[in-house]
């Protein structure tokens, strides 16, 4: 790869091995070459700017976590080494609650939940990023629900007036990367998947997902069947039922040894007027940033559908909007 270190394979190794070295190896040092200088993070509760405010939240997440596992279950990747590339890494992470954080004093509970990062790199160095974590599911893990978790938060932060602002359409950044993917055709059919859904045309799930589908979302459910993931998505669209549904960025991929896959990143934006996943309406208006991942496979010849999901937006962001707004 032009521009990248050669102890890397490809692509995909760069994504692993950066991320092994410095949240496993200890080596945070290494964001000061690996991350740019001016970088963006986007994260559902907040947006940071500069590789120093990067590894300030890094630093903190090993406090929480000491010996914090990222698993790296894939790197779903669009681009090339001239213009740079885009990563979506789906990783499996374990850890203990050794540290204070922002779920409280230290519990000693294991924990495990899945993050996805969108990562655009060039030159060997990061310079655009997106990162959700189940932070719904750390939070049941370690005794709270997401909206004990979020109202939590905000009194740690010094209450509604003072406490750090999510991510939002206003206090969003535009950095160096306004790639949308690739027109692959894995990452196509999925986007037609999520609008579809998205437009409350359930009929979808039958017709796209395996009937033995497997998914895992947030707050560590795993749905087995359509009728899970019926109830997972209709879940979400009830409680926002009027919200814009937008699709920032789709890859699709066709790699050797793999199955068909795709990630999609995408925003709902609107108010929580409807009654769902997250309980009661209170018409707050809400901005939920959310990443997919989706396998593909054929168990009957010629009728290729999902057979894996991995959907994420972070429960504790929506909650502490809601009760900002509310409360």
């Amino acid at each position: 790869m032009r521009g990248f270190s050669q102890k890397f394979k490809d692509f995909p190794d760069y994504i692993l091995g950066i991320t092994k070295e410095i949240w496993e190896d200890r080596g945070i040092a290494t964001l000061h070459y690996y991350y740019g200088k001016d970088m963006y993070l986007r994260m559902p509760l907040g947006v940071y700017q500069g590789n120093e405010g990067v590894i300030a939240k890094t630093m903190s997440t090993l406090v929480e976590f000491p010996d914090r596992e990222l698993l790296g279950e894939d790197v779903i990747w669009s681009g090339n080494d001239q213009d740079g590339m885009l990563s979506s890494h789906r990783l499996y992470c374990i850890g203990t609650h050794l540290g204070d954080s922002m779920f409280g004093a230290p519990t000693g509970k294991k924990v495990h939940f899945r993050a996805i990062a969108d990562c655009y790199a060039i030159n060997n160095a990061i310079t655009d990023e997106w990162l959700v974590r189940d932070y719904g599911g750390v939070a049941k893990q370690i005794g709270w629900t997401s909206k004990e978790a979020a109202a939590k938060l905000i009194e740690d932060e010094g209450g509604i007036e003072q406490c750090a602002q999510p991510l939002t359409p206003d206090n969003d950044v535009v950095g160096p990367y306004t790639g949308r993917g690739n027109d692959n055709e894995w990452g196509q059919r999925y986007a037609e998947t999520l609008n579809r859904i998205m437009k409350t045309d359930l009929a979808v799930i039958p017709e796209a997902y395996d009937r033995a589908i497997k998914g895992e979302y947030p707050g560590l459910i795993t749905a087995r069947g359509w009728g899970e993931v019926d109830k997972f998505w209709i879940g979400l669209r009830a409680a926002f039922p009027t919200a814009s549904f937008n699709i920032a960025h789709q890859i699709g991929r066709d790699d050797p040894m793999m199955p068909p896959r795709a990630a999609i990143r995408w925003s709902l934006h609107g108010k929580h007027e409807g009654w769902g996943a997250f309980g009661r309406p209170t018409g707050a208006e809400v901005y939920i940033l959310g990443i997919c991942h989706a396998e593909y496979g054929a168990l009957v010849n010629g009728e290729p559908k999902i057979r894996h999901e991995y959907a994420l937006y972070d429960e504790v962001a929506i909650w502490k909007q809601i009760l900002m707004q509310t409360t």
